[in-house]
């Protein structure tokens, strides 16, 4: 067993606020944090790797992992299902590496109340302003005006749930922001609950008193 546990990261923002560009800063940052792999039951594009890129898997094979609660969360996104294989995690979990979830508000709650939920660390990020928000889908150039335009909506309901989450940062420097994740990953690493070898350290310390 590893001198500690991994802890399950939970990162959501609107779109436009960072998240996927921290995510990838914080798995560069320690190589040794990986991120979830999702399970689907859509087929496999081209190129995509089965246990790399998803878990590819039947709609009987899903709703399995389902009915025996081995799926931390899991939603239908337009007629396919995904969601988040428990098993994995728990091997990272328990092998003291973390697991990097980048998923919505919908996802982050089912995760906090599965049986993982002591080693859940959630982070949200939230933009400096609205106006800022969208000015950084408009510079991705990724997206059509209608679609930032549904972007920009859907924001707003997505915002709202900051409360729900452990700690929320403000991204106006990125820079700066991903330095505050960093300190918050590596404080909660040191939580009680992450540390399975105390016990047996608080033991000896006992026994040393009695030898005494």
């Amino acid at each position: 067993m590893s001198d500690r546990r991994g802890l399950l990261i939970i990162l959501s923002s609107p779109s436009g606020a960072g998240k996927s560009t921290l995510s990838k800063r914080l798995i560069e940052w320690d190589p040794d944090m990986s991120f979830s792999v999702s399970a689907t039951t859509r087929p496999p594009r081209k190129g995509e790797v089965d246990g790399v890129d998803y878990y590819f898997k039947s709609q009987g094979e899903f709703k399995d992992l389902v009915a025996n609660d081995q799926m931390l969360e899991y939603a239908e996104v337009f007629e396919n299902s995904y969601g988040s294989p428990k098993g994995p995690v728990e091997g990272a979990i328990e092998a003291g590496r973390d697991v990097l979830f980048d998923i919505d508000w919908q996802g982050g709650q089912q995760v906090r109340a599965s049986s993982l939920r002591e080693h859940v660390l959630s982070i949200f990020i939230l933009p400096p302003s609205i106006k800022e928000l969208e000015r950084r889908l408009l510079m991705r150039a990724q997206d059509s005006k209608e679609v930032i335009n549904k972007r920009m909506l859907k924001s707003r309901d997505e915002i709202s749930h900051w409360v729900e989450y452990d700690y929320v940062l403000i991204n106006d420097n990125l820079d700066q922001t991903f330095e505050q994740l960093k300190t918050i990953v590596m404080s909660e690493r040191m939580r009680k609950s992450q540390q399975p070898h105390l016990m047996g350290h608080i033991r000896t310390l006992n026994a040393e008193f009695e030898d005494r």
